[in-house]
């Protein structure tokens, strides 16, 4: 059964910075090929994030850069500085306001939760919101107003000719929903709304069962439902 048709795709290159928007990308093992493959990393070895956790710690101004794949980081004054030049660490220390370096990944996976995340457009349009705010990996796009992807959890589904994601669970919102983002204002009462229509959940995490590429237009259909 066709579940929708992906709308757009994105990567975040570097984790909790602005990412870039796709026409395809790779799915391996570990998720979207280069996706927050890179974190900041402070002196304490926290990695910088829009909230502070265990592993993570709230760094302001994250969300005033961009990266791309490679990566390469857009610096909120316009400049471009490859991940791997001599001067990264130094420039981004200085922009951030303590000293800070690129870290690529090592045994420990940069994601939060889960190695893919997806929204579809029918919860957007039920919460009226901007898919950015979510910081998804896939969007879906498909008739309706409500969260359907809810319903998919459990469920191995196929995108395209190769590429298969089991959906694991409901992604839990935090407080980065509600940042201002290149020209999204900041929103202070969005998760207040997720909060009273869903208890805080939006968006879906999946893992990769199967690799392979995907790309805007590809058709996203239900192989079965997982019973473990």
């Amino acid at each position: 059964m066709q579940l929708g048709v992906v709308s757009s795709l994105w990567r975040y290159p570097v984790k909790s910075m602005l990412g870039e928007a796709c026409e395809c990308f790779e799915l391996d093992s570990r998720g979207v090929r280069g996706d927050r493959l890179f974190a900041i990393r402070d002196a304490s070895g926290s990695l910088g994030s829009g909230k502070t956790t265990r592993r993570f710690r709230h760094i302001e101004g994250l969300f005033e850069f961009r990266a791309l794949a490679g990566p390469e980081v857009i610096f909120p004054d316009g400049r471009r500085m490859a991940g791997t030049d001599a001067g990264i660490h130094e420039a981004l220390s200085r922009a951030l306001g303590l000293p800070v370096t690129l870290a690529r990944e090592e045994e420990v996976s940069h994601h939060d939760s889960a190695p893919v995340h997806l929204v579809t457009r029918a919860s957007l349009r039920w919460l009226r919101a901007d898919e950015r705010r979510f910081r998804p990996n896939i969007v879906v796009d498909l008739p309706g107003n409500e969260p359907v992807e809810q319903r998919w959890i459990g469920m191995t589904v196929a995108i395209g000719d190769t590429a298969v994601l089991r959906i694991l669970e409901p992604t839990e919102r935090c407080v980065m929903t509600t940042f201002a983002q290149a020209d999204l204002p900041a929103e202070p009462g969005l998760l207040k709304r997720i909060a009273r229509a869903a208890d805080l959940q939006f968006g879906v995490y999946a893992e990769v069962v199967h690799p392979g590429t995907i790309a805007c237009g590809d058709a996203i259909h239900e192989q079965g439902a997982s019973h473990a």
